[in-house]
């Protein structure tokens, strides 16, 4: 098979092709992200902050401010002068000044509307599995040597998956149903399930209605597509307009948002479905190559789909409409292409290779990414505080002065963050400077659905409106990632307050989840409070599972983001719920149940 350009390793070592086996089988996987102060790439804030250039006033405001200075030339407003004008000259002037404002608001861009979306959730306990669960099924297969075992055992531990997410039934099974029918059988399963949703809530008929379809699946793209499943599914009219989107990564869906905006743009009055699912089935990796076996620990079945219109009537009853959307590709460069590969390892098994380098390629992705994204949603004050950075690092030649990286959170209400992993997700927060709060949903999408590729960004939406935390006026961000390497965005803004319960969180019957909050650590003792905080991993805000409900005087166990375990005691103190931790019981947390329908 075809290898791409070499990719030479971070250490400076000799030049390696994505293909052939590493020197080193260690993976770090928790290396930082490029520290977007210290970068030498701020050239490319600079480019996007003048390329987007300062906000301007609409057209109409342009020409009234024309017609004011022409009349202060001219002496319009002296009474004298008023005698001598042409009024012919000035109907006609107006007349094409009314012309020019026509013409713009006609050809103005058409708004685009998310009326709703659905994710994918199986019924009851079907395809569940457990971390124990799955380490079990791994271990029983027969396919991987101890040191796979042990490894994934590690980075199942350490993922930030809970244990409630699901596996199609084909790897479930014991041996493995590997066919094209499995395969077939699990997107049909995850597809119409949330299409379903999705009609059912929307009042949608898509044998009529529908005018554009598009699906995106990175690894499974069978004959007929996947776009042609649905079409025969629910008999779409013949003039539809359908894609399938395949190898595109764990970005594809905010890709497939985009192509759906410009299609919409382009056909007045249309509706638009987007299908972001992966499929599972057929791309389980048998092999004991490291950098492959990543994906076994942290991708789960899921999907999602969405109406999109550009129907002024849809308005009225969408949830958001579309402001911006920002791709950013870095397939130009060698070591970008090859960070997320899929070859065959030493034995012939198929799979995806994740680099040594990818999350250095993932920061540079994303600093690209939010340097366009970035003169379009902040505030005006943030740019001048950069650009007052900016004269005073590259005119003053004040080099030592750390530049001002913007405030995004002045810009977003909510983040929705690909769920690739906890250590790609806690990265993220630190090099964006996000709080633990703005991390919640993709946190909690993780440790509820697992790495769900492209529609993971729809079930952290989805927490986040059945939380009712999602109001008129509020804008989310969502940044997917994807192999490429491709880093997207897309940012909208809520028409109206969404209920706590929606379709697009869940089927509307909530459900507990055992879930804490850490508020506050007391500080009884400082030493006990440094060994929670940077060994075991805990922090202020951040969620943990734990065993059973909180009930005062109860037992309680529960997981750090790092995979420990520990037990504590319930009990109450300064009026919350309170779990000591430790046999000393020295060390208090105050912690909050929290209550999802996801």
């Amino acid at each position: 098979m075809a290898f791409p350009p070499a990719v030479v390793a971070a250490g400076g070592g000799a030049s390696c092709k994505p293909g052939a086996e590493p020197r080193s089988i260690v993976i770090k996987i928790r290396r930082r992200l490029p520290d977007f102060a210290r970068s030498v790439n701020l050239k490319y804030v600079k480019l996007g902050l003048l390329s987007a250039g300062f906000p301007m006033p609409p057209s109409p405001s342009w020409v009234v401010m024309l017609a004011l200075a022409a009349a202060a030339a001219y002496g319009l407003f002296d009474v004298a002068a008023l005698y001598a004008v042409d009024l012919v000259g000035c109907a006609a002037w107006l007349c094409a000044a009314a012309l020019l404002v026509a013409v713009w608001y006609a050809r103005r861009p058409r708004p685009v509307y998310l009326v709703e979306f659905a994710c994918y959730k199986p019924d009851g306990d079907e395809h569940e599995i457990s971390k124990d669960g799955f380490l079990e099924m791994t271990e029983s297969t027969g396919f991987f040597n101890g040191e796979a075992v042990a490894f994934q055992t590690k980075i199942t531990r350490r993922s930030g998956l809970g244990d409630r997410t699901y596996l199609p039934p084909g790897i479930q099974a014991r041996p493995p149903r590997l066919s094209m029918a499995e395969a077939r059988a699990e997107a049909e399963a995850v597809m119409f399930g949330c299409l379903d949703k999705l009609f059912a809530a929307t009042g949608v008929d898509p044998s009529r209605d529908v005018g554009i379809l598009i699906v995106n699946c990175s690894l499974f793209n069978p004959t007929p597509s996947l776009a042609s499943m649905v079409v025969n599914r629910y008999r779409m009219r013949e003039d539809v307009k359908s894609f399938n989107l395949g190898g595109m990564g764990c970005s594809a869906g905010l890709i497939a948002v985009d192509l759906a905006r410009d299609l919409l743009q382009a056909n007045a009055g249309a509706l638009a479905v987007v299908v972001s699912t992966e499929n599972i089935t057929l791309n389980w990796y048998f092999g004991n190559d490291r950098s492959m076996l990543l994906s076994n620990c942290i991708f789960r079945m899921g999907g999602a789909a969405a109406l999109l219109s550009s129907r002024g009537g849809d308005a009225r009853r969408a949830k958001y409409r579309l402001l911006h959307t920002v791709r950013t590709h870095k397939g130009a460069a060698d070591g970008c292409f090859g960070s997320v590969y899929q070859r065959e390892d030493e034995r012939g098994r198929v799979g995806v290779s994740l680099a040594r380098e990818l999350m250095a390629v993932a920061g540079d992705a994303l600093k690209t990414n939010i340097t366009t994204l970035g003169p379009l949603v902040l505030p005006l004050a943030e740019q001048l505080k950069f650009l007052r950075s900016l004269v005073l690092r590259r005119v003053l030649r004040r080099g030592a002065r750390r530049p001002y990286i913007p405030d995004f959170r002045r810009a977003f209400e909510h983040f929705c963050v690909h769920a690739g992993g906890r250590a790609v997700l806690e990265e993220v927060q630190r090099s964006l400077g996000l709080g633990d709060g703005d991390m919640e949903a993709s946190k909690c999408a993780l440790h509820r659905f697992g790495n769900t590729s492209s529609s993971s960004l729809w079930y952290e939406l989805a927490y986040a409106e059945a939380k009712g935390r999602v109001r008129r006026g509020h804008r989310v961000w969502q940044i997917g990632f994807g192999s490429g390497f491709k880093c997207n965005s897309a940012v909208w803004r809520a028409l109206r307050d969404v209920p706590p319960v929606s379709s697009g969180a869940g089927d509307g019957e909530e459900e507990r989840r055992r879930v804490i909050v850490i508020v506050a650590i007391i500080r009884l003792f400082e030493k006990d409070q440094l060994t929670l905080r940077n060994q075991f991993g805990f922090h202020q805000n951040h969620v943990y599972t734990v065993s059973e409900n909180l009930q005062t005087g109860e037992k309680a166990q529960f997981e750090s983001c790092r995979g420990h375990f520990f037990d504590g005691i319930v009990v109450n103190l300064f009026g919350k719920k309170t779990i000591t931790i430790g046999t000393s019981k020295r060390l208090a947390v105050i912690v909050e149940s929290l209550t999802t329908s996801i």
